[in-house]
């Protein structure tokens, strides 16, 4: 068995507002809707053979994003999925988050004190609550792509490993068993 997370998957959280709603248009609007797209998506996730895995959340597709499907399908998944009792190991990242989620998102991460790392289009950034030295060695996790074990101290200092584990246990970043670590769009863009 290998020690990084399954292949990503590539949710069309568009396609799944389609579908739940039966609707033509995917529009993430009222509470219900957002129920319904993360009961979906939660779906597909316990159909992953194997734990950890990455879901890049798609909203390429989405024309409207309001702040209570933003809470349910961004902040509620990512709460439950953070929990110790979480039914699974499992990351995301938010591709394809326009100017008109941007605000949804980043107030509903802020509310529940949550980090999420999104594409706003020019590259993935960590939006949501972190402090500047999760920010900083996040970005340098982001940058380098992937560390190994060896790597990790030197890169980052003794005091910088604690905070990427603290990353990994807010689900934005990965560490592996044998200690080294992982930015989420290494792994989602990996083979």
């Amino acid at each position: 068995m290998s020690e990084g997370p399954a292949p990503p998957l590539t949710i069309d959280v568009g396609a799944i507002a389609s579908d739940a709603v039966a609707r033509a248009r995917p529009d993430l609007v009222t509470r219900p809707t957002g129920r319904a797209v993360r009961a979906a998506i939660e779906v597909l996730l316990a159909g992953i053979a194997r734990s950890p895995s990455v879901s890049l959340l798609d909203f390429t597709h989405v024309r409207i994003l309001d702040f209570s499907c933003a809470d349910e399908v961004v902040a509620k998944l990512l709460v439950r999925y953070m929990r110790r009792d979480r039914p699974r190991e499992a990351f995301f990242l938010f591709r394809a988050v326009g100017d008109i989620h941007r605000h949804a998102v980043e107030e509903v991460l802020g509310r529940h004190r949550l980090a999420a790392v999104c594409d706003l289009g020019e590259g993935y950034e960590l939006l949501g609550s972190a402090t500047e030295e999760e920010r900083i060695a996040w970005r340098a996790l982001e940058h380098r792509g992937r560390i190994g074990r060896s790597e990790l101290a030197a890169e980052f200092g003794e005091h910088g490993v604690p905070v990427i584990r603290g990353l990994a246990d807010r689900r934005v970043a990965w560490c592996g068993r044998r200690g080294g670590a992982c930015a989420l769009s290494a792994l989602a863009h990996s083979p």
